[in-house]
């Protein structure tokens, strides 16, 4: 619940301060006429979301099991990568985003036709909404409690129109370069852990060697598929289920943050590993190339030190 609940909260935050600034600026531009066309294209953006997720929620349940891990698999990876392009764009394009969108209205506006400006309000919130219905439906077939990863996608979402409506009214004041870098750092995290179970829906499903095909190294005295060093790359990482026990509280907070399961395959643990690594490398450098430059400290007048340094300049 934790874990959708930032997701709901960064997605929608993401989507409520794009919608603010498209109404500012019409507002701004005395183009209230054109308001009920741009809520129209949100509403059909919200309308898509909320299509998507109830296709993939009923629309498996015709499919076979084997289908079923097979698309789950690769719905996995889609979102994966789109959150993972989601993290990067806001990173270079954070910036730019108010004039970038303003731009697009602008030839919305001067166009003048109906769709152009019902586009401008699908394209701009309908990103955030298939992302945050491809994470949250990974995530729930991830870890099976569909309705308090549900509870707290929606209590995300709220939180995010109540904080966007503040700060368009100026009530509070927030650091969005500083949160937009600690939810990215726990959607990375979040991320990695998708890419693992989606590697385990593709190993279910047979697209993947693993400990379900013949691939799977035997242990000699069990006869079951191998655990540790010696099963690696196709058997079982490790098995710690006597410790946690799947269904247990600790397993369901430790899947739905860090993607840890008490079982993991090879494949499973060198894609988390990849993943947190290389992202996480990108994401961190990214962060600390648009901290600002501390300007160099000036010396008084006559100083000692004013005077060397107009003795170097010179």
């Amino acid at each position: 619940m934790f874990a959708s609940f930032l997701i709901g909260l960064r997605e929608g935050l993401e989507a409520a301060l794009v919608v603010g600034i498209l109404v500012a600026y019409l507002r701004r531009l005395g183009r209230q006429d054109a308001l009920p066309r741009m809520w129209a294209g949100i509403g059909l953006a919200i309308a898509l979301a909320l299509g998507i997720g109830a296709i993939l929620t009923f629309g498996a349940y015709a499919l076979t099991s084997e289908a079923q891990e097979l698309i789950g698999g690769l719905l996995s990876l889609l979102a994966v990568g789109m959150v993972t392009w989601m993290i990067f764009w806001m990173q270079k394009a954070g910036r730019t985003m108010k004039a970038t969108l303003e731009s697009g209205l602008d030839r919305a506006l001067t166009v003048g036709g109906l769709w152009a400006l019902i586009a401008i309000g699908f394209v701009s919130v309908a990103r955030e909404g298939i992302e945050t219905t491809l994470l949250l439906w990974s995530m729930v077939q991830s870890f099976g409690d569909a309705p308090a990863a549900l509870l707290g996608a929606l209590l995300g979402l709220a939180g995010a129109v109540v904080i966007g409506w503040l700060l368009a009214r100026g009530a509070v004041k927030l650091d969005l370069r500083r949160f937009f870098a600690w939810t990215g750092g726990f959607l990375v995290i979040v991320a990695a852990g998708v890419l693992a179970y989606a590697m385990m829906d593709l190993q279910e499903a047979g697209a993947l060697p693993g400990p379900f095909t013949e691939a799977a190294p035997i242990d000699a005295v069990s006869g079951a598929v191998a655990t540790g060093w010696s099963a690696f790359p196709f058997g079982w990482a490790f098995d710690l289920a006597a410790v946690i026990p799947p269904g247990s509280v600790w397993a369901t907070v430790l899947q739905a943050t860090v993607g840890f399961m008490p079982r993991m395959t090879w494949i499973q643990v060198s894609a988390w590993t990849l993943y947190i690594v290389i992202v996480g490398y990108f994401f961190i450098r990214g962060i600390r190339s648009k901290k600002p430059a501390r300007r160099p400290a000036v010396a008084p007048a006559g100083s000692a030190t004013s005077s060397l340094t107009q003795q170097g300049a010179a």
